[in-house]
Parts: C-alpha cells; structure tokens; sequence
C-alpha cells in the first residue's frame, strides 16, 4: 500500500539496474516505488537501460521483460517540446554542479532530461549517479 511518504519520484537508469540486480540500493528503489504516489521514469531511460543490457550481452527476452516490468510499475515520460527546453537549462545546471563536486566526467544528455522531468513533475530523481549527489532534486541510494 502506498503511504505517500514520498509523492512523486522520477526513477533514473542508474536505480532501475540496481532494482533488477538486487542490491541493498534496488531493495530502497523498490521500497521507494512501493511508498510513493506517483513514479514516473523517463522514457530516454528505457533506451539507456535496453543499450546497457544488450552491450551486457543480456538476451533479447530478459531487456524485455525489464522493460514491460518498468511500465507496470511506472508512468513513462516522452520528450516533448517543454521537456526539451527544461533539459537544455538542466544540463548547464548540472555542468556546473559537476564542476562544483569535482567530477572529470561530464553529465549526458539523459542525466539533463531526467532532471527536467523531475522538476517539471515536482518530483525527486531516485539515483546513485554521482552527477545528482546533493542536488535538492536528487533521492539519494549510492
């Protein structure tokens, strides 16, 4: 039963694959999802996590199957033109923060349009990916 603790989460890849593998970070996704109102997962993560188990070497049925569980258990946010736009400033957003934390690598394109469906959705990005640490966005599992 959901207990509204948390009202809307927008679940990134780096959750998801720690959902499907199990670990005491999956364990928080999944008592996350089961807490909050509303869980959303962008759509750009369905094709990060899908790359990510194919280059894995993980079978065509398996990605699948993930993937039908995700939009069970969440609502999946397309890109329209508003989104884009919220990415753009999200990225330079979290160009910045990365320099601020000292991070080499820099945050892609998917990490901006996560952060923008959060933030258009009022919502908190459940993730472990550094480029999120401490933002007032972020749901922390790492």
């Amino acid at each position: 039963m959901k207990t509204g603790q948390y009202i809307n989460v927008v679940i990134d890849t780096y959750a998801w694959i720690e959902y499907f593998n199990g670990t005491t970070e999956g364990i928080k996704v999944k008592d996350i999802i089961i807490e909050a109102e509303y869980v959303y997962t962008p759509s750009i993560v369905l094709a990060e996590l899908a790359r990510k188990y194919f280059r894995s070497g993980v079978d065509y049925k398996t990605i699948e199957k993930r993937l039908k569980i995700i939009e069970e258990l969440s609502i999946i946010v397309g890109i329209d033109s508003t989104l884009a736009l919220k990415a753009a400033e999200a990225y330079f957003d979290l160009i910045s923060h990365t320099r601020k934390l000292g991070l080499k690598s820099k945050p892609g394109l998917g990490d901006a349009l996560i952060l923008a469906t959060a933030r258009l959705l009022k919502a908190k990005v459940v993730t472990g990916d550094q480029h999120f640490k401490g933002l007032k966005e972020t749901i922390w599992i790492g």
